[in-house]
């Protein structure tokens, strides 16, 4: 039942905008998990089949617009927390530049790796929620003074195409992403897309990639450790009662944090311990800057980089609910670009089928650094003239029928 003394600047801006707030979405305790399992409320249904997850944390928000409950939402993005769902859910999802849009008002989780991210059905509507919500805010000090362009201005009808909308274009395929522990479907579908797309560049290796993963879940773990630190029952969060001090601390944390939260505030608390700083912390910030520096030297030569924005579609609600490394494992294809601090653009490209049903599959798109621009236009080039497929979910699509 709490309430929020004040708007965040995201939202802010888009009530300023003329946005109807329709309500808030589900997620992840504290934006931790890949699934929406770990919801302080209750379990969030993939709208293509109930029975599997909607992916997470931000699996609310996709799910509603999968299911045309809204045109469009906003999600946090820390390690895939809006691309993995948007995938998982059959729509767009686009993480912006760490700094495009202001963080006040978003609970932090990892300081350095969070961005507010944006979920459409189309790659118009997203871009056209980024572009109501980007920009400088005097209150969050990370927040770029870089001026914002356009981005509508890309979105051109497919009736006023070139031959050849996207000749020139040089595009790298991570390699890395295409191996094993990837669906073969999943495989397939994101080289249907690679073939849909003109004037395709060579395939370009980073070595670096496998070693994001582990980097990532030292970092966030570490941050999220601070960050979380202030919700001892005194100053945030729920309070036990008890005559203690301590007995108050532990009672209230105990009580006021679900299990994904727990693990990964030890995990973190041990990393930055004495002894064990340079081992775990150190290094992994050192990864972090040979991520950048490869994905700095691939988009050099390259415009944008694909891969698929998860290793399989959606599975089934409570397949990896007990196994917390083969849940962080699928956030393999996405850790990278929050390291990195670029944005990056999932549209849906095809579908995996699952017994009787399909589920849909989405590619990622990377850019470097505040060239969403960019992405916007080739991800709409892309939409619009890629054939033969619906997103909306069977039984959506079933409701606008009758």
């Amino acid at each position: 039942n709490y309430r929020p003394p004040f708007d965040a600047t995201a939202v802010k801006k888009l009530k300023e905008s003329g946005a109807i707030i329709v309500g808030k979405t589900n997620l992840d305790e504290f934006g931790m998990g890949s699934t929406t399992e770990g919801s302080a409320y209750q379990v969030t249904a993939n709208p293509w089949n109930l029975e599997c997850v909607p992916g997470g944390s931000s699996g609310g928000s996709a799910a509603a617009v999968s299911a045309r409950q809204c045109v469009v939402s906003l999600g946090s993005d820390t390690g895939g927390s809006v691309r993995q769902p948007a995938s998982f859910c059959g729509v767009v999802g686009l993480k912006p530049t760490y700094g495009r849009v202001s963080r006040y008002g978003l609970v932090a989780y990892a300081s350095s790796l969070d961005v507010i991210g944006c979920f459409g059905s189309s790659v118009a509507d997203a871009g056209l929620l980024l572009q109501a919500i980007c920009g400088h805010d005097k209150l969050d000090a990370t927040s770029s003074k870089r001026e914002v362009n356009d981005f509508t201005s890309q979105f051109i009808s497919k009736d006023y195409f070139e031959s050849q909308p996207l000749k020139g274009l040089r595009v790298g395929v991570i390699s890395e992403t295409l191996g094993d522990g990837v669906d073969q479907e999943v495989i397939s579908s994101i080289r249907g897309a690679i073939s849909h797309l003109e004037e395709l560049g060579c395939t370009v290796s980073l070595p670096s990639f496998s070693l994001g993963l582990p980097a990532y879940y030292v970092l966030a773990s570490s941050e999220s450790s601070s960050n979380l630190s202030r919700y001892d029952g005194v100053r945030y969060g729920n309070q036990i009662a008890s005559d203690e001090l301590s007995s108050l601390y532990g009672g209230s944390r105990a009580n006021g944090f679900g299990p994904e939260v727990k693990r990964r505030i030890l995990m973190g608390t041990y990393a930055l311990s004495a002894g064990y700083y340079d081992a775990y912390y150190k290094r992994a910030q050192q990864v972090r800057t040979v991520v950048k520096k490869s994905f700095k030297a691939a988009l050099d030569s390259h415009d944008i980089l694909i891969s698929p924005a998860a290793p399989s579609a959606a599975y089934k609600i409570g397949e990896k609910k007990n196994d917390p490394l083969a849940m962080y494992a699928g956030d393999i294809m996405t850790v990278n670009v929050n390291l990195a601090g670029l944005p990056a653009l999932v549209l849906p490209c095809g579908f995996v089928k699952d017994g009787t049903t399909s589920l849909p599959v989405g590619f990622q798109m990377i850019g470097a650094a505040f060239d969403e621009e960019k992405l916007l236009r080739v991800g709409h080039i892309f939409e619009q003239t890629l054939q033969g497929h619906s997103f909306i979910p069977p039984l959506i699509a079933d409701e606008f029928k009758s």
